[in-house]
């Protein structure tokens, strides 16, 4: 290998390690639960709604650590205001806190009303149906002084680099969606906009998804989509997951509330209307998502400039024109500006 492409090497791996910033913690796990309970560490609720174990699972984890078995570290998120959220680790961290915490709220967090009564150990048996508070002091004593390694991503990475590590952390998992991964990340005013939308009657009744991605994050994506393409279609470039990352990041936390709700709300409401929902091409029975994205931005692009929608004519998702902009290519830049247009005109009074 030449010095000229080692060196180009080198310099590529350099540049991407420095947007990586990472601090490591060894913490008892009585800290840990402590932190937990005060709201230091924060456990995300797209993750938790995926990730659930058994209580054999539970008391698995909790033998190990009671016989100081090598555990895998925690990896957590630094934000701004000195928390942490968790990336991988959640079950490790919850299994934790319903063996260990009395606290009621951190429990119910959990979808749990008592704490954890261990059961099957195979190595410690006499420890079964035993709780926590339930073992003598020493046992306690000795359990909660035992540690975990953290591995903390500093809130000074890049926030590309924040993403990529939540995506690449949950691979060996149930993955998450991009959606759900920005919901962790990109915390805020837009990602609670988001959620609500996501359940706006009219919007829920405008789409008809498969089973499967009924609790992804698909519906809040698709609201995303809606105001980062009404709004931004001029920075669209073909790369979909980063421009969406690209506008959430930018407006997580300045973005006009109530103007925004009542546009989507209205949007929805006259599509609504004038369609009477769902959306479904003939011969499909779940709604097209491409032609959803351009019908909404279509829709929306007429609403705000004042004007009202039509009724559109019988079949008039599957026009030719809006079918051929949303079935090839669809992610090109000229693809995405056609089916827009051809939305709008077919729904323009």
């Amino acid at each position: 290998m030449s010095n000229a492409i080692l060196h180009k090497l080198q310099a590529e791996l350099e540049t991407q390690r420095r947007q990586v910033d990472v601090d490591n913690f060894d913490l008892t796990l009585g800290e840990l639960v402590r932190m937990a309970e005060a709201g230091e560490l924060i456990r995300s609720p797209e993750y938790q709604r995926k990730f659930r174990w058994s209580v054999d699972d539970e008391s698995y984890l909790i033998e190990s650590l009671f016989l100081g078995l090598p555990v895998p570290s925690i990896f957590v998120a630094a934000n701004p205001d000195g928390t942490w959220e968790v990336v991988d680790g959640l079950q490790r961290l919850s299994t934790l806190i319903h063996f260990m915490s009395n606290s009621k709220d951190a429990l119910a967090e959990l979808g749990v009303t008592s704490p954890l009564l261990l059961s099957k150990l195979a190595k410690l048996p006499s420890f079964n149906g035993q709780t926590f508070s339930s073992l003598p002091t020493p046992l306690r004593l000795q359990f909660g002084k035992r540690s975990l390694r953290v591995t903390a991503l500093s809130d000074k990475s890049d926030p590309e680099i924040r993403f990529e590590v939540f995506e690449r952390l949950n691979k060996g998992g149930v993955s998450l969606t991009p959606q759900e991964v920005r919901a962790c990340i990109f915390r805020g005013d837009f990602a609670d906009l988001l959620r609500e939308l996501a359940e706006y009657p009219d919007f829920v009744s405008l789409v008809k998804l498969q089973q499967a991605h009924q609790s992804d994050g698909t519906r809040e994506e698709l609201v995303l989509k809606f105001f980062t393409y009404l709004n931004d279609a001029e920075n669209y470039d073909g790369n979909v997951k980063e421009h969406l990352n690209r506008y959430m990041r930018v407006n997580q936390s300045k973005i006009p509330l109530e103007k925004s709700r009542k546009l989507f709300q209205n949007v929805c409401s006259q599509l609504y209307q004038v369609t009477g929902g769902p959306l479904l091409r003939k011969g499909y029975g779940n709604t097209p998502l491409n032609q959803l994205e351009a019908v909404m931005v279509g829709a929306g692009s007429l609403i705000r400039s004042g004007k009202k929608l039509k009724q559109p004519s019988k079949n008039w998702l599957n026009d030719p024109e809006l079918v051929r902009f949303s079935t090839k290519g669809t992610n090109t830049r000229s693809s995405f500006l056609g089916r827009n247009q051809r939305a709008q005109q077919l729904l323009a009074a």
